[in-house]
């Protein structure tokens, strides 16, 4: 069973990983293969870019399974795994990405059919294709399955 949180640090920024939230859209990888390379173990490494290219590349995840951290600016409780760095606090967006999830990006309450309330804030990615494992939540399916919409 994987992690539910995994962090990479260099001297100034931390990159935080929720596999579970991963939508494997490639991006992160295709965007920046000297720091994410997912045929390496850890996949993430560090080293491989200055500070600026690495969050860069973490603020376009569009599931938010990427988040980071300023070490100079890390929460006093280490709890770092529940700040993200949001473009727009105010501003509900929704996206329909094609063959892929709707990603909404800002805070949000998610209402679980069982009753269950989850606050999710950055973006979260919800399955449109029907076939994730991991419902409302998009697990990377629609690329297996080839759905198209």
């Amino acid at each position: 069973m994987p992690k539910e949180t995994l962090k990479y640090t260099n001297d100034e920024v931390t990159v935080v990983w929720k596999p579970k939230l991963c939508i494997h859209s490639t991006i992160c990888w295709k965007g920046l293969i000297e720091v994410f390379n997912p045929k390496e173990r850890p996949w993430i490494k560090m080293d491989g870019a200055n500070s600026e290219k690495i969050i860069e590349q973490v603020r376009k995840c569009p599931s938010g399974a990427l988040s980071y951290f300023l070490n100079a600016e890390a929460p006093a409780d280490n709890n770092t795994a529940d700040k993200v760095v949001a473009e727009s606090a105010n501003m509900l967006t929704v996206e329909v990405t094609p063959n892929g999830p709707y990603l909404i990006k800002t805070e949000c309450l998610i209402v679980h059919s069982d009753g269950r309330e989850e606050t999710k804030t950055g973006t979260v990615a919800l399955c449109r294709c029907g076939s994730s494992a991991n419902k409302p939540y998009c697990d990377g399916r629609h690329r297996k399955i080839g759905f198209e919409g």
